[in-house]
């Protein structure tokens, strides 16, 4: 089965997926989601969020 090309993706969900990346806290599956989406190098160690200040 071939896989059907995304055409929408909700951004709240999408920024979530993002933060849970970022702490590791996501399942296989959504997290090589976020990697193809997002056309991750898993082996990179690359932020994707800007890291917080302290003020």
């Amino acid at each position: 089965m071939r896989a059907r090309p995304l055409h929408w993706v909700n951004s709240p969900v999408l920024f979530e997926a993002v933060v849970r990346y970022e702490e590791d806290r996501l399942p296989r599956s959504m997290k090589l989601w976020v990697e193809r989406l997002l056309d991750i190098n898993p082996q990179e160690s690359s932020k994707l969020l800007p890291k917080k200040s302290s003020l």
